[in-house]
């Protein structure tokens, strides 16, 4: 990653991070949960992943930085369902 590629990134992550910064501010406002707001970030972060790798668990577990076995529980916990992957 050149210099200024590696500009961009930290600005891109910067807007991330203000972003969820003004996302939490709203779900304490409105009054939600920790466990619900972890519950539903953590649900909605695999299942992208899931989907950027077609399903593939192993290669999933990877990008996302646990265990395979720790993803197959979630996968289970939340119901995301991706073997319609399987049959390309």
């Amino acid at each position: 990653m050149g210099h200024g590629e590696r500009g961009v990134y930290f600005l891109e992550r910067g807007n991330v991070k203000d972003q969820l910064e003004g996302l939490v501010s709203q779900m304490v406002e409105r009054g939600i949960l920790f466990d619900e707001a972890v519950g539903e970030f953590e649900k909605r972060f695999i299942k992208r992943v899931l989907d950027r790798v077609d399903g593939n668990q192993s290669r999933a577990a990877h990008v996302l930085g646990i265990h395979r076995n720790t993803l197959s529980r979630k996968v289970a916990e939340y119901k995301l369902d991706h073997r319609r992957h399987a049959s390309r």
